[in-house]
């Protein structure tokens, strides 16, 4: 189940900053995680070694998982829809106001 989470955690990575990176990074990241290609079948695709193709795949999984270290961007969605699961129903003004206070801050909202 981890190995099933983690997936989907660099599915929602790649949505997020997948713009950032190369054609060729995101070829291989197309070919390992939405067609389910082994790296023997990527290295024959693109004509370079299965080795190449770990090392390809490792490298756009750090920079991924760097893009989110320094921006944040899955880490405040996510406390986002906590927060918007935990609040769904009917909500005093009160309890509106604090989850507009919680919204501000993972925002980092100042009032300007």
């Amino acid at each position: 189940m981890e190995q099933l989470q983690e997936k989907i955690r660099y599915h929602q990575l790649y949505d997020i900053y997948g713009g950032l990176l190369t054609d060729k990074q995101k070829s291989y990241f197309s070919y390992y995680y939405f067609d389910d290609y082994s790296l023997s079948e990527i290295s024959k695709i693109m004509n370079v070694s299965r080795n190449a193709v770990f090392e390809q795949i490792k490298t756009v999984i750090g920079i991924l998982d760097y893009y989110e270290e320094k921006l944040n961007v899955l880490k405040r969605r996510e406390r986002r829809q906590y927060h918007f699961k935990q609040n769904r129903g009917s909500m005093t003004k009160k309890q509106l106001a604090e989850l507009i206070d919680e919204l501000e801050k993972i925002e980092g909202y100042n009032g300007i």
